[in-house]
């Protein structure tokens, strides 16, 4: 009779163990496409206010004129 109540027991501890659930349940606010596109908006939202209150003026003292390089050495001429 003891061998056959640990038989039983293991029995449903395999059942519950292999029957294929492999986390917690997912609710279903949380799956599909409307809720992933709305979780982009939202950081496309924060990353634009981020830039925006980041951002940098421009350093007056370049006064946007391009910078002089060296002048180029020909490379593979004989």
């Amino acid at each position: 009779m003891r061998v056959l109540v640990l038989f039983v027991l293991f029995a449903s501890a395999e059942l519950l163990v292999s029957c294929g659930v492999v986390g917690s349940p997912v609710p279903p606010e949380t799956v599909g496409v409307a809720p992933t596109i709305d979780k982009q908006k939202r950081q496309h939202a924060l990353e634009t206010e981020r830039r925006t209150a980041d951002s940098v003026e421009p350093d007056p003292t370049l006064g946007m004129h391009d910078i002089d390089l060296p002048p180029s050495q020909p490379v593979g001429i004989r």
